[in-house]
């Protein structure tokens, strides 16, 4: 009898013991984010902006570095492809190995290096990589250009020799990733300046919180009363001045010549970019002529006359939880909401043109003109490609204006 009292009141304890136990071994627990207990992660905004989520992943700024596998390197490692050749007995080749994809520098046939593929950095002109070597990042030798569809020299890079040693910056990684831990360094030195992250605390692509600032307290509250539709404890971009929605982008879109006193990783959306910013004495031009197409969107929209004029900011014409790379005819109808006959302020071309204009405003008034600050090298024959970037000052640009209408006046 005491013996089966014994087994009852056993069973009684060990009962909940083994459910705590279960939920121990079963239950998953969230990595907290590298950025800190504030952040929720982005994974987290697709509870209640599934919609919104689901479009921005698949955008240029989500996927502006991401792991480097077969499926995010778009060049061919097929034999024969998967070469580039200095011309003077140099060469790196892409090869395939049985831990991953790998670039293997060739001097007069004999092989001196060989790194892998670790980050995919761009995508939508072209792609370079990185590459991690102990906490220190590098970019690989060898790029991606969209327009050739072939393996090229990185910009910047010896035209003649194989180098894997161009280090990768933290301010690179600012602009190209939603974070990185920088590691404490002791030994800087003027002979020693290497930069060192910690790997295990990157955040690839442009996330939610990158822009919208940490949101764990927007989540919790928002989890804990979903009948509150007013946003909590996050900064929209409706709110903002427009100087505030012109600096939220300008962070990593108005050039590099600035010098950063404060990491851009701190900077959210609401803060004023100047205070994250050296002073700069020089004056400021907005020449156009004095600008790189690359980077140096919001100088160049601030010297437009359609900027100048209203109160346009990027916002206006850019969706930017939408991918509309290339759709020039959605950009177009951006254009024509403003520039109309109702507005009398209708294209003068529009007599001439007729229809065809409401589809193409853009070759005409933001033509691709090419960078002078990154230029692509082709394997033949040491070919230079210009590297081409829509400008962002709008203007009328009589030379592209003359293209565009022989090309509609052939088509026709």
């Amino acid at each position: 009898m005491t013996s089966n009292k014994t087994l009852v009141f056993g069973s009684l304890f060990l009962l909940p013991l083994m459910v705590i136990l279960s939920q121990c071994y079963t239950g998953t627990v969230k990595k907290e984010d590298p950025r800190g207990q504030i952040f929720a992660g982005s994974s987290t905004c697709v509870n209640c902006h599934k919609d919104v989520y689901d479009s921005y992943i698949q955008t240029a700024h989500f996927e502006t570095s991401r792991v480097a596998d077969i499926k995010t390197i778009h060049g061919s490692f097929a034999e024969g492809r998967n070469v580039f050749s200095f011309g003077n007995g140099n060469k790196v080749v892409m090869q395939k190995g049985a831990n991953g994809l790998y670039q293997v520098g060739y001097i007069n046939g004999k092989q001196t290096r060989r790194e892998k593929f670790d980050i995919t950095v761009g995508g939508i002109k072209a792609e370079t990589y990185l590459y991690w070597k102990g906490k220190q990042l590098f970019e690989l030798p060898i790029s991606y250009f969209n327009a050739l569809h072939s393996w090229t020299n990185s910009p910047g890079y010896d035209t003649g020799r194989v180098d894997f040693n161009r280090p990768i910056l933290r301010r690179c990684m600012e602009c190209h990733s939603s974070y990185i831990k920088p590691v404490s360094q002791e030994d800087i030195s003027l002979t020693n300046r290497k930069v060192e992250f910690d790997k295990a605390s990157v955040i690839l692509g442009i996330d939610c919180e990158r822009c919208h600032g940490p949101a764990a307290n927007h989540v919790n509250y928002h989890t804990e009363y979903p009948e509150v539709k007013k946003p909590m404890y996050i900064t929209t971009y409706n709110s903002l001045t427009r100087e505030q929605k012109l600096d939220a982008c300008a962070v990593c879109h108005s050039g590099n010549k600035d010098v950063f006193v404060r990491s851009a990783f701190v900077f959210k959306m609401g803060d004023t970019l100047s205070k994250f910013k050296e002073h700069n004495f020089a004056p400021q031009t907005t020449d156009p002529k004095t600008l790189d197409v690359h980077g140096n969107q919001n100088n160049l929209l601030r010297a437009s006359k359609c900027f100048i004029s209203s109160n346009m900011d990027c916002n206006t014409c850019h969706n930017v939880h939408k991918k509309e790379n290339g759709d020039l005819a959605a950009y177009s109808r951006k254009c024509i909401s403003c520039h109309n006959t109702t507005n009398h302020n209708s294209c003068k071309m529009l007599p001439e043109l007729g229809e065809a204009i409401k589809t193409n405003c853009i070759d005409c008034h933001m033509p691709a003109k090419p960078s002078n600050l990154i230029q692509v090298e082709a394997t033949s024959h040491k070919l230079k490609i210009p590297y081409l970037v829509r400008t962002h000052r709008i203007a009328i640009y009589p030379a592209e204006t003359e293209k565009v209408i022989n090309f509609i006046k052939n088509s026709r």
